[in-house]
């Protein structure tokens, strides 16, 4: 028997308008264009133009000396412009990209292979292109020498955190064999709130009411799911659940967690120097926060032997932990909390290991995103035991797909099972009593 919450929360979709830029497919001679656009940032390439020329002049120049007998229009000439002045002041032809904030990822395949996350779709942007490799590989340069890094064939792959908190990586010869490959993922400056997922239809507010309680009385949880699932904004929404008088230490390879209590201290790893010496992993953090008097501790997230020490942090008094790790439903993201720990050398019996992590986990809650791009909490569970040698999961809450519109829209629907959980008495013992109505 299943209660369903369908109902619950009326969610209003709005409409999302593309970039509003000249339609390039409208120019009468888009061979004379490309023709043009290619000579004058190509002689800014090779002649190592900077912002320093006279950008008018320059472009009116070569404009002038290209297309004798021509005439462009307003809208050509200034597309033409545009372009140009990317190059000098910005970031080539991903400038209008990265300055677009209803896209969410950028990703360069090669000079006309240019995708685009918008509103949870990965989308191919044929407006946008590059002249050839040496061009790809430039804008890489310029996205990253403000950071003091560099890339080529002797450090032939970058992963860093730009200046704006976006994160970049660049993959080049002889790694890739496709050539230079970018991916950025765009920093939000704002993250969702608790009311963005409801009106989203990412989660209901018996999910968000029964989630906020056991972030206020220290359940331990994970969230997991898989990349661009949305597991940071999660975590972020529920770490505003946290009382204002703890002291939450964030650990971070990128920091992307806003939390607007007073006493948060956020960490963020180091990338080894070119020598291969000097990195700080989230295991040397996690490590280095037990002895900073955390109330909490939030990682953003585990993937390898940091685990052990996240586990063991939660069953040492730190209670009310809080990460996120890539599987694809709870089950799974038990299953590789194992093999983490198991990469950190420990001599441990997995009959061991799983008390460890039965003992240190209360709640897991599985993010997913839907083949229409929404996002939505697919399994809430909670950890109830070990029976026959393995860790006992029960779904409290969950997502059940009912089938896929003609326009690829997913329908479904949230249902509670009709079973009390464990961890039920467990809230009410640390003074939570606003679940009546959902649980009795």
């Amino acid at each position: 028997m299943s209660k369903s919450f369908v109902d619950e929360f009326e969610v209003k979709e709005e409409t999302l308008n593309l970039k509003d830029i000249p339609d390039y497919e409208a120019f009468s001679n888009k061979e004379l264009l490309d023709e043009l656009r290619n000579k004058i940032i190509q002689n800014l390439i090779d002649n190592n133009k900077n912002g320093q020329i006279n950008f008018d002049k320059y472009v009116k120049s070569e404009i002038d000396k290209t297309l004798e007998g021509y005439d462009l229009s307003v809208i050509e000439r200034s597309y033409i412009n545009n372009l140009i002045d990317n190059e000098i002041n910005g970031y080539g032809p991903i400038t209008e990209l990265l300055e677009d904030p209803s896209i969410t990822e950028i990703m360069v395949n090669g000079i006309n292979d240019i995708y685009i996350e918008l509103d949870g779709k990965i989308l191919k942007d044929d407006s946008v292109s590059f002249i050839n490799e040496n061009h790809i590989l430039r804008t890489i340069q310029r996205l990253i020498q403000p950071i003091g890094r560099t890339i080529d064939t002797a450090n032939p792959m970058v992963d860093a955190r730009l200046n704006d908190g976006s994160r970049l990586n660049a993959i080049i010869e002889p790694l890739s064999l496709n050539g230079p490959v970018l991916t950025i993922r765009k920093f939000r400056r704002e993250l969702d709130n608790i009311e963005d997922l409801l009106r989203n239809g990412t989660m209901t507010p018996y999910m968000a009411r029964f989630i906020e309680s056991c972030v206020v009385s220290k359940m331990n949880i994970i969230v997991c799911g898989g990349t661009g699932s949305g597991k940071t904004t999660l975590l972020n929404v529920m770490s505003s659940f946290i009382n204002n008088d703890e002291r939450i230490i964030t650990i971070e390879d990128a920091a992307e967690l806003k939390l607007e209590q007073e006493h948060v201290i956020s960490l963020e790893t180091r990338s080894s120097n070119y020598e291969g010496s000097g990195a700080i992993t989230i295991r040397d953090l996690v490590i280095n926060s037990l002895r900073m008097r955390p109330d909490r501790i939030i990682v953003g997230e585990v993937r390898g032997k940091e685990a052990f020490d996240m586990l063991q942090a939660m069953n040492t008094g730190h209670e009310g932990s809080m990460t996120t790790l890539h599987a694809n439903s709870p089950k799974d993201s038990l299953n590789r909390l194992e093999t983490m720990v198991l990469m950190a050398g420990m001599e441990i019996p997995i009959k061991a290991i799983r008390e460890y992590i039965e003992n240190a986990i209360d709640i897991v809650i599985n993010v997913s995103r839907l083949s229409d791009g929404k996002r939505k909490i697919t399994s809430i569970s909670e950890v109830v035991g070990i029976s026959d040698g393995e860790i006992v999961l029960n779904e409290i809450f969950s997502f059940k797909q009912q089938g896929i519109t003609s326009d690829g829209e997913v329908i479904g629907e949230f249902v509670l099972n009709e079973a009390t959980p464990k961890i039920y008495d467990r809230l009410k013992s640390r003074g939570i009593t606003n679940l009546t109505d959902i649980f009795e």
